[in-house]
């Protein structure tokens, strides 16, 4: 499998701090890119998604790396960031560690030097990223998954399909003692009967018609690492046996050999049906299940957790968008549909789902239409007033739906009252008023009202500055909640 290049984007006004480290940063994990001032900063980490964010520690204006940080969360930003610094305990880094910067690098560094913090930074993100706890049973079941991956006890996760059991347990190893070895994943139910055997356990030269040369089985593979049994109710009784024995006596012997070989493993088990129904059917053993059911999880569907959706459909979103592809967001109408949508496949249905949007969208929004689910209508979103670019070809791509933007009185009365009604000048003004009153709600904040409208804080920044193109001061309408928003003052062209 192909390793994930890290997109790192640096912003440093120094040229000299980047001599050393553009030439190999692929071979070491990363691509970087650099920029000099904060407002190419937060252009820049519009184009694209960004893994790593380096700031420096102070810049001649006064500001220090905190004061970066809070600007690029305000912003949207939330990947990972690092400071820039000549003195590793200067009160600059101290400070920005305090408000959620990752690392720091010393200056001057060279390119294997940024390899090995992105490494750092990768491995300490891998545990928790692609666990998305918004709900509380989703909290709840990731303060036990951390407290039982410091330890070696079985455990055994149970849920529906498609809820994340291998991810849960992906994430048990990642944050356990044993992160740094294999971690070894088996589909009971996807496995041949009559292959099932040597794939677990291995075969000798000559086990067997077709054993041309030994091969270690999956349980020497995970030696010193995590070993997941996925399905493990499709485990058929007879192998079931010597797994338990296995287990037990911590060596394990390759099909058609008696050489015993030790092992050294954490075992965790996954399945989607009730065990203790199948040990009272007789169809899994009882004494496996117990030694598996140490430490009992269980996986919520998504349709009782909703709070995850829109998060996890940001996160996947995030995931599957293409390389320097520009930051898309679900409009409101399209978040409405996901978290009304009862979700069957669970998490593996929403993925695909997001998959399928993004193919269907244009622009930056996904609306939705585009999300294509199972028994809703495709009711197509009013007309935008973005530029070109950021409209869909088909022309229904919006900034805001229209049947949800709250017209003040006097607005009203202007647009009613004017001699000449213009629908162009009754939409604009109903936009701009929206946006005033999001931004109002949300004292200037523009990350937040970019997500409250459903739209991308570019589109946000590109409606503001048309609103001041406009003659609109909008500070003065922000911070004066009688400033006169009057259609008549404005040039709606």
């Amino acid at each position: 499998m192909t390793r994930k290049i890290w997109q790192v984007l640096m912003f440093h006004p120094q040229h000299t701090v980047l001599d050393n480290v553009l030439a190999n940063g692929e071979a070491e994990g990363y691509q970087l890119r650099r920029v000099t001032n904060a407002m190419d900063c937060l252009t820049t980490l519009d184009q694209q998604v960004w893994d790593l964010l380096l700031v420096p520690a102070c810049l001649e204006d006064g500001s220090e790396a905190a004061d970066i940080i809070a600007l690029v969360r305000r912003h949207g930003y939330d990947g990972s960031i690092a400071v820039l610094s000549e003195l590793p305990h200067a009160t600059q880094v101290s400070r920005a560690l305090q408000v959620g910067a990752t690392d720091y690098l010393l200056i001057p560094f060279g390119h294997t030097h940024l390899g090995q913090l992105v490494q750092r930074i990768m491995q300490t993100s891998q545990s928790c990223s692609s666990m998305v706890a918004k709900a509380p049973q989703s909290k709840q079941l990731l303060q036990l998954a951390q407290r039982v991956a410091q330890t070696d006890a079985s455990v055994l996760i149970n849920g529906e399909s498609g809820t994340g059991k291998e991810v849960l347990a992906s994430f048990i190893h990642n944050a356990s003692p044993r992160s740094q070895a294999p971690f070894v994943a088996i589909n009971c139910a996807a496995i041949p009967e009559t292959m099932i055997e040597s794939i677990l356990f291995g075969h000798a030269k000559g086990a067997f018609t077709g054993a041309s040369s030994a091969q270690p089985g999956k349980l020497e593979i995970a030696n010193g690492g995590t070993l997941l049994l996925d399905e493990i109710a499709e485990l058929p009784l007879g192998l079931q046996t010597k797994l338990l024995r296995v287990l037990q006596e911590k060596e394990v012997e390759r099909l058609g050999s008696h050489q015993k070989i030790n092992l050294d493993i954490r075992v965790l088990a996954a399945t989607n049906q009730d065990l203790e129904k199948a040990v009272a059917e007789g169809r899994f053993r009882a004494d496996l299940y117990y030694r598996l059911n140490v430490f009992p999880l269980c996986c919520a569907s998504l349709r009782d957790r909703t709070e995850d959706i829109i998060p996890l459909a940001k996160h996947l979103l995030k995931r599957h968008m293409m390389l320097g592809q520009e930051s898309t967001h679900f409009t409101d109408s399209a978040k409405r549909a996901l978290t009304a949508y009862t979700w069957p496949g669970n998490v593996r249905e929403l993925e695909n789902i997001i998959q399928r949007a993004l193919v269907m969208s244009h622009g930056c929004l996904i609306r939705a239409q585009d999300l294509m689910l199972p028994g809703q209508p495709l009711v197509a979103e009013p007309e935008s007033t973005l530029p070109d670019e950021l409209v869909a070809m088909n022309g229904t791509t919006t900034v805001m739906p229209i049947e949800h933007q709250p017209l003040s009185v006097d607005a009203v009365s202007e647009v009613v009252t004017n001699s000449r009604p213009n629908l162009q000048k009754s939409r604009k003004l109903a936009e701009f008023n929206t946006i005033i009153e999001t931004l109002r709600r949300f004292n200037g904040h523009r990350s937040k009202t970019a997500e409250e409208l459903g739209v991308s804080t570019r589109a946000l920044r590109y409606k503001l500055q048309t609103m001041r193109e406009q003659g609109m001061d909008v500070e003065q309408i922000l911070t004066n909640q009688s400033a006169d928003f009057s259609a008549n003052n404005y040039n709606f062209s």
